[in-house]
């Protein structure tokens, strides 16, 4: 924080607004600084200006504890600054003033519309909550339009829902407020589900992944042809191999060309009807380098690539070769190495993004 006015100084200079408090306490303060400060304000100024006394115009900030209102006051006074500078003291200041008054300071800065107060006393309130306040800060994320406090909320509840459920705040929900009760509940269903998706979607990329890699496999294997195979294999051994994918690949290759697989129907062998599967999605996959001169040295890919053209693929064999090809496109993005002029560009942005919401 930069202070935009020595708030010291402007206290001891001519004040033209007083802001009373709800224990009638009044603190003197700068038009100026609290109309640039808050649009909320300086209409209230504005329209306390019209009446008989124009000279000193009142407002009143209720709701709050004068304690917390002479903290908002100050911060309005000390506003960021452009690069997040921060005057010697300052800051430890704030940090105190938003950890004793962190409630009372959010509400204040959503009424008057101090969006950059707001941020931090939001942050302020989800770094210090307690189950036993889980409730009281769900309540006031609601009022105050803050979804990270209802999220942390929720985060709170969903790791110990236990000691949330003996909390006086939830009791006195359960008298008073079952809608709020029901809020939390919907919240940690939701959070429940949402896990559920987002673990069945890893297990289903999982799952693309491996097959992409069973398709790179196969060119491997097949690449030098015959004896040569698995010299390429080892040259360019990957973790997915290491784990034995290779030699499983290469074992089902050899019992379909032993099974008699072209002799009679593939679908009387459980594993023949595996390896015509995955020679297939290889053909739905499968980059056309016929014209660079390198046709596929899988076996049947041309010939199931040409029956597939004619005979076309349902909608379902079509989602899945997208899939695979997706998966095979992040594989290949994720282990490419990052310049370093990208990797320093990422942490000033992330340095300037946490100055920002600190």
């Amino acid at each position: 924080m930069a202070p935009c006015a020595d708030f010291a100084a402007l206290r001891a200079s001519p004040a033209d607004v007083r802001v009373v408090a709800s224990d009638g306490s009044s603190i003197a303060a700068h038009s100026s600084v609290l109309a640039a400060a808050s649009p909320v304000l300086e209409q209230m100024i504005l329209g306390a200006r019209r009446g008989w006394d124009a000279g000193c115009a009142v407002v009143c900030v209720l709701g709050a504890p004068s304690d917390a209102v002479a903290a908002f006051l100050r911060f309005l006074y000390c506003r960021p600054g452009p690069r997040g500078t921060t005057a010697a003291g300052e800051e430890e200041w704030a940090e105190g003033a938003v950890g004793e008054h962190g409630a009372a300071l959010l509400a204040l800065a959503h009424a008057y519309r101090v969006s950059w107060l707001k941020r931090r006393a939001e942050a302020a309130v989800a770094a210090r909550l307690t189950a036993e306040r889980a409730v009281d800060a769900l309540k006031l994320a609601a009022l105050c339009d803050a979804p990270r406090l209802r999220l942390a909320c929720a985060r709170l509840a969903g790791k110990d829902l236990g000691a949330v459920e003996r909390s006086e705040g939830w009791r006195f929900a359960a008298r008073h407020d079952a809608a709020l009760q029901g809020e939390l509940l919907q919240l940690l269903h939701d959070a429940v589900q949402r896990k559920k998706r987002w673990e069945r979607e890893r297990a289903s990329q999982h799952v693309y992944r491996q097959l992409s890699d069973a398709m790179a496999i196969l060119d491997r294997i097949f690449a030098a042809g015959g004896a040569g195979a698995a010299e390429v294999c080892a040259a360019e051994a990957s973790p997915c191999e290491v784990d034995g994918v290779r030699r499983g690949l290469e074992q089902l290759m050899r019992h379909f060309a032993a099974c008699g697989g072209r002799a009679r129907k593939p679908a009387a062998c459980p594993r023949c009807r595996r390896a015509l599967q995955l020679l297939r999605l290889h053909a739905s996959v499968c980059e056309d380098r016929a014209g660079a001169g390198e046709p596929c040295r899988v076996p049947l890919c041309s010939n199931l690539k040409a029956k597939m053209q004619e005979e076309g693929v349902d909608k379902t064999w079509k989602l899945l070769v997208k899939k695979v090809t997706r998966a095979r496109v992040m594989s290949a993005l994720a282990s490419r190495e990052v310049p370093e002029v990208v990797k320093k560009s990422w942490a000033k942005y992330s340095s300037r993004r946490a100055a920002r919401f600190r």
